[in-house]
């Protein structure tokens, strides 16, 4: 990922608010990769990223990594548009390794993989001889026994039988001599870890594998009683664990320390043809208003505007660690994005926007479409306090939580209005756009 100069800059004259270790100590803490998941984008490490920097790890020893496509074939060995293959994730991991050993000097690196990201991980370190270089691993929720146990379906990455997961757990052991694993995952409530196909489209057909799918033999295997597929990763708990097993210590704290003056960055991608992808789009428009925290109203002008280039950067932008942002994105080929947040208390290189997908069939007939997104974890109802537009929203799934978004189909009278959403204790407020004008409106919960 090519970072932004001026991004940067803005960061390492931040860095002195940071917790300051010596710098002995700062150089034994080993730089860390984080890799995201099936579909998924290095966004969602953002908040991670910062609770590393707000306990003294140098910021410029932490890296997220964004494969190109970053959703998985339907077989692996059969090429499919705009998805990957596990020799094309190991090959862009083994990429990402070279170059953060040889920007920060270092001699081996810690990993960290959320669901599908753990994939390449054990690909590089347990198949192409990696662990030289690689002095941690840590899996998060990745089934690393597979989400199924089928004859059907066979080649696909995810299945126990597939070609990489037979390679990967063939041995005694699924781990390396000189390569620290620990696998973090869910006790019950990981729905790509359950026993009954239903979240793997076949309700009712036993999957083979159950809850343990992604401990590792031969690892330190711990379970987090209560979280979803994603909060193994995401979490404060998480983070926690991660911190102790590659830092040798507990964390001082787990929340966020804020900067003064947040610089954030980061790419316009796209979804063409409803498929998730991380490739730059360019030609996007995209602008930066502080909008109140009440009602979602803009506060003046415009705080930023750019049109991206090739590398689909939109910014960098400097803003208080106190502003609520509506951030609209109008990016060709898809709807204008109106993407409200809740402030951003620390600078980002990784705050990504991904322009909202088109309207489905069932949505069309709304004057304006509000979507609730909760980007690093699933509403698991009645786990969590799930509340859209005063009421518990009808289309999130009950039990295992498996939903992260929810929905606000709203008649015309709505249009311009207030729209609160609440997710435990963080609350957002967001505007109805009209969907008319080819406008969606999403409300992005941070936690």
């Amino acid at each position: 990922m090519k970072h932004s100069r001026r991004a940067m800059l803005g960061a390492m004259a931040l860095a002195p608010l940071l917790p300051r270790l010596a710098h002995a100590q700062e150089a034994s803490l080993p730089p860390i990769l984080f890799v995201h998941g099936n579909g998924d984008h290095s966004a969602l490490w953002m908040t991670t990223l910062w609770r590393f920097e707000s306990n003294g790890w140098p910021w410029d020893r932490l890296h997220a990594l964004d494969f190109t496509d970053p959703l998985a074939r339907d077989d692996d060995a059969v090429a499919q548009p705009m998805r990957s293959s596990s020799d094309d994730a190991w090959r862009e991991l083994a990429a990402e390794i070279a170059a953060l050993r040889a920007r920060t000097g270092a001699a081996r690196v810690a990993l960290v993989g959320n669901s599908r990201g753990g994939y390449p991980i054990r690909n590089h370190v347990q198949l192409h001889g990696g662990g030289a270089e690689v002095s941690h691993v840590v899996t998060c929720g990745t089934p690393n026994n597979g989400i199924y146990d089928w004859e059907e379906n066979a080649g696909r990455e995810f299945n126990k039988r597939s070609a990489l997961l037979r390679a990967l757990n063939s041995g005694e052991s699924q781990v390396v001599p000189g390569t620290a694993f620990l696998a973090l995952r869910s006790d019950s409530n990981d729905l790509y870890a359950q026993p009954d196909g239903r979240y793997a489209g076949r309700p009712g057909v036993p999957t083979g594998v159950g809850p343990d799918s992604p401990a590792l033999k031969g690892a330190t295997n711990l379970v987090m009683p209560g979280v979803d597929h994603r909060e193994t990763a995401y979490s404060a708990r998480a983070f926690r664990e991660m911190f102790r097993f590659i830092g040798g210590k507990e964390p001082d704290r787990l929340s966020v320390v804020p900067e003064a003056r947040p610089v954030l960055n980061g790419r316009v991608t796209g979804t063409p043809g409803g498929i998730q992808t991380n490739r730059p789009v360019a030609g996007a428009v995209v602008e930066v208003f502080r909008v109140s925290p009440d009602d979602g109203e803009r506060m003046g002008e415009a705080v930023h505007r750019r049109t991206t280039g090739e590398d689909g950067r939109w910014g960098p932008v400097t803003v208080a660690p106190d502003w609520n942002l509506e951030i609209v994105v109008a990016a060709p080929g898809h709807p204008i994005t109106h993407s409200y947040r809740n402030p951003f208390p620390r600078s980002s290189l990784v705050v990504n926007l991904r322009p909202a997908a088109p309207p489905a069939a069932a949505d069309r007939a709304a004057a304006a479409l509000v979507r609730f997104s909760r980007p690093r974890g699933y509403y698991g109802i009645p786990r969590d306090v799930v509340l859209l537009d005063g009421a518990e929203p009808t289309d999130l799934p009950r039990g295992v939580p498996a939903g992260a978004t929810a929905i606000a189909r709203l008649p015309a009278e709505r249009i311009g209005t207030a729209i609160a959403g609440l997710f435990n204790e963080e609350r957002l407020v967001a505007r109805a756009w009209p969907l008319a004008e080819n406008r969606i409106t999403v409300a992005e919960l941070t936690w």
